[in-house]
């Protein structure tokens, strides 16, 4: 059970962080000149060789020494790193999303109006029962897409939730080498990463800072990032569980290493090399191939599902001999055997050797077929008695080549083949949603290999989601993480807009955790379609026993006629818990401080209002939109104050111009909706915590404490902002007797000296909220147009107007209940994301339905319990702007 966004100010729930340790008996390096812990310990251990009293004891510090002094992979900080923590925070839901609620919402447009659907899953628990039982009871399940480093992510689900040894197949696909490109896609739009380029570098805190801290030594930090977060997936795997890493060759042997200390040498299944892309014809030898290090549990025998797929007849099959009708048979010929001849596959069958590889004295005997007598060879044997070989006989399944008596295997007795480390039939083309997407078909041989139906899957690199589709797809509970919010906004749209086939259940109660039918079937032909086939084998055939069946897991019954969308799911993230300034764990700030609210967030404190004031200082032009500024002089501390961060006063300049404040105002009210001071008088600026967003109290105190001190204008500064406390701002003037705009700053601030030769000197903004009209329908329900969004590029430094139908995404809760955002209805302009659904739908739906998702307005919704609705953009870069808007009465 996990609380909502909404709850967070009263969430008082906090663990300290947690500590993970690695093996320190295992010395980076073994050496035997000055002082070395390893070489004492190996001393020891010679001592306890001689000095034992039975071979036992000697034995075991044998092995011991052994252990100590196989090679081992070094790198940079290493040896240093025997420990490290991690934030123990919680997850808070911000969304849930259903694609069967928005089409309830649509139900007007139904020719068919009687559907009954299942909505967000969304148990409505009470804010007390949030706050007080949260991560202490069970809730229902719900598909879970969370933002955040994996490894805070990771170590959530092991201190809050007890996922430890849960977790059924891990998937990862980490970066696979150092390079900028290589790491993540920054615009939802724009696939082509380039290395260096200003213009690709992201803007979120997450990614820079992952960036920033794991790429600065190169490959060194690069192995111990992954093996921080692959020491955690340990702890989460089941122990009958697999873990999948997908790399290339430039550190597949890194990896393979790698996971050998963290899971054991024993642990390792496969190393499965896969085809990820075509030749380029460059001239040299290409790499057209990707890799999987598969690891299992430790502990139990691993979980493991047969895959097959069909023989392959192509060059190098052994199935070229052919039967007549009359029972002879020859072989094919050159053309037949390209595929151009006319022979018939179920005649086809290749030669299997009669006799065994050992000895068994029942099955020596001489067999006489067609004219012939055959013997075993000397210390051989036949593979069956000789009862199983007159059934052969019977069968017609012996024939002679050459001096040699055979068995024929036919095409027809199993047409499959056991799937091996090598796949070339994965590459799949058409538009990819990220710049590094897998594709479906690589992961789901992973799924089907290692889970059932309703076993949880985990991929802490969520990229385009692939993961969570496959999952989704094949009935499995999935949880996927990114720290970018550019491949979460994609994995949304992907999800929300899928169809899946309808798969016949065992078990309806259970649903898929009850299993899937398989039944045999045949066409009209007599080829085997369904999803249990015979194995006839000479053993079945020698013997008068029925043929083995193979399950072919990847055809379960499909019921005709169903469309299936993507159930339930929820949208969450790694927030710290909001400290507010009041708490009586706090200790108040002593007169003369210059401390803000942010001083008990999470321990940030004066430290981090002092370096935001030397930004300010450095960088005093706030962007407006309409290309206009705001420059504040003479940043200071307050002189004495709670809750105010700073104090300046301001100058207004408007499109490169001197100009006056009020002008600046006008322009600025017009453009976002927010006021700005009307006299170049002393304003007050407080500061948003560094990790988190601003809180509506800490908006309200700043306000309330700028009005006593007679200040103009209160500037409230952060990353980003609370949807209550954005609404305060909009209406600061009425509520606490002083206007006030929210001035959002870019996370360049927290990228240290990484950005320093990037053209984005000006780091802070004055970001419009989007613009809609809520009108009323002919129905007499409601309806809520995107107008546009004002967007500030801070590469170009340049602000844009976005028509609404611009945007790559916007969201609506008709009935927002200030918790959790609910999507009732999912627009994604300019795509063709709602294409399929509308093509599976087409009898049920009118088409004017997709429109509606396809534009800036939405469909006609009856006032809700809350009467208010929230409209949620995604823009270029993932970022999320909401609004909240109360509907008339």
């Amino acid at each position: 059970m996990r609380p909502d966004v909404g709850t967070q100010p009263e969430f008082r729930k906090s663990r300290p962080p947690a500590k993970y340790r690695y093996d320190d008996s295992l010395s980076p390096a073994l050496e035997w000149d000055g002082q070395n812990a390893a070489r004492d310990r190996a001393e020891a251990l010679i001592e306890k060789v001689l000095a034992a009293e039975t071979i036992e004891d000697a034995r075991a510090a044998a092995r011991e020494l052994r252990a100590i002094s196989r090679p081992f992979l070094n790198w940079a900080g290493k040896a240093e790193r025997l420990s490290f923590e991690v934030p123990t925070l919680p997850l808070f839901v911000h969304e849930r999303l259903s694609t069967k609620a928005i089409l309830e919402t649509l139900q007007g447009h139904r020719r068919d109006k009687q559907m009954d659907l299942d909505l967000f899953g969304d148990p409505r628990h009470s804010i007390a029962d949030q706050v007080l039982r949260a991560y202490e009871h069970r809730d229902q399940w719900v598909n879970r897409m969370i933002l955040g480093d994996s490894l805070v992510v990771m170590n959530s689900l092991l201190h809050y939730e007890n996922l430890g040894g849960q977790v059924q197949m891990i998937y990862m696909d980490p970066p696979y080498g150092v390079r900028f490109g290589s790491n993540f896609q920054p615009f939802v739009r724009k696939r082509d990463v380039k290395d260096n380029d200003d213009a690709d570098m992201t803007r979120e805190p997450e990614m820079v800072q992952a960036y920033r801290d794991t790429w600065q030594l190169g490959i060194h930090s690069y192995l111990t990032y992954l093996r921080d977060r692959l020491l955690l997936a340990r702890e989460l795997l089941s122990p009958t569980g697999s873990i999948f890493v997908q790399i290339s060759d430039e550190n597949l042997h890194h990896v393979r290493e790698l996971m050998d200390e963290v899971f054991g040498k024993r642990s390792f299944i496969a190393a499965i090399a896969f085809r990820s892309m075509m030749p380029l014809e460059s001239g040299e030898i290409e790499s057209v191939t990707d890799y999987l290090c598969w690891y299992g549990g430790t502990g139990a025998p691993l979980k493991y599902r047969n895959l097959f797929q069909r023989k392959n007849l192509g060059r190098g099959t052994e199935f070229v001999f052919v039967e007549a009708p009359d029972g002879s048979a020859r072989r094919l010929a050159a053309r037949e055997r390209a595929g151009s001849g006319a022979a018939n596959p179920a005649a086809l069958f290749k030669r299997s050797d009669l006799a065994s590889s050992g000895y068994t004295p029942s099955c020596t005997f001489p067999i006489k077929f067609e004219g012939a007598t055959f013997t075993a060879k000397r210390g051989k044997s036949w593979r069956t008695t000789q009862d199983g070989v007159g059934r052969l006989k019977a069968a017609r399944r012996l024939f002679v080549l050459g001096k040699r008596l055979y068995y024929k295997i036919y095409l027809s007795d199993f047409g499959y083949d056991s799937l091996t480390n090598v796949w070339n039939d994965t590459i799949e083309f058409g538009e990819r949603l990220y710049a590094v997407q897998t594709t479906p078909t690589v992961v789901q041989r992973c799924v089907l290999m290692t889970t059932d139906p309703g076993d949880l899957v985990l991929d802490p690199t969520c990229g385009s989601g692939t993961t969570a589709y496959v999952a989704e797809k094949w009935g499995r509970r999935w949880i996927t993480c990114d720290t970018s919010r550019v491949p979460l906004a994609l994995a949304r749209q992907r999800l929300l807009t899928a169809t899946f086939d309808w798969y016949e259940l065992k078990d309806e109660g259970r649903g898929p955790a009850g299993g899937f039918v398989y039944k045999r079937r045949q066409n009209t032909k007599g080829e085997e379609v369904g999803g249990i086939v015979p194995h006839v084998t000479l053993k079945s055939i020698a013997n008068n026993e029925p043929p083995k069946e193979e399950v072919l897991v990847d055809r379960p019954e499909k019921l005709p006629g169903i469309t299936r969308v993507t159930g339930p799911f929820c949208f969450e993230a790694t927030i710290p818990t909001a400290t507010n300034w009041d708490q009586p764990d706090q200790p108040a700030p002593a007169d003369g401080a210059a401390a803000g609210p942010q001083a008990a967030d999470q321990g940030v404190g004066a430290g981090f209002a002092a370096r935001m004031i030397e930004i300010l200082r450095h960088s005093p032009a706030l962007r407006l939109p309409g290309n206009q500024t705001i420059t504040f002089r003479n940043v200071r501390p307050p002189a004495k104050s709670l809750s105010l961060s700073a104090e300046a006063e301001v100058d207004a300049t408007a499109a490169g111009q001197r100009a006056t404040v009020e002008e600046a105002a006008r322009e600025a009210m017009e453009k976002s909706g927010s006021l700005l001071p009307i006299s170049a008088k002393t304003v007050g600026i407080v500061f948003g915590p560094e990790n988190g967003a601003v809180a509506q109290s800490t908006v309200f105190e700043a306000a309330r404490e700028a009005r006593a001190k007679g200040l103009s204008h209160l500037y409230v500064i952060g990353f980003a902002i609370e949807p209550n406390a954005r609404q305060l701002i909009e209406k600061a003037d009425h509520i606490a007797g002083i206007s006030a705009t929210y001035v959002q700053a870019t996370p360049d601030i927290l990228m240290g000296d990484l950005l320093k030769n990037l053209r984005s000197s000006q780091i802070f903004s004055v970001c419009g909220s989007p613009e809609v009209a809520i009108s009323r329908a002919a129905s007499g329900e409601f309806q809520v147009q995107l107008l546009g969004l004002d967007v500030f590029d801070p590469v170009t430094m340049t602000a844009r107007h976005s028509p609404g139908r611009d945007v790559p995404a916007w969201f609506l809760d008709a009935d927002y209940n200030g918790l959790c955002f609910h999507v009732t209805q999912a627009f994604f302009p300019r795509t063709g994301a709602w294409e399929k659904l509308a093509k599976a739908l087409k009898a049920d739906y009118d088409d004017a339905v997709w429109d509606h998702l396809a534009g800036d307005t939405s469909a006609p919704f009856p006032a809700g319990e809350h009467r208010q609705l929230a409209v949620k953009v995604i823009d270029d870069r993932g970022n999320e702007l909401l609004v909240v808007r109360p509907l008339p009465a």
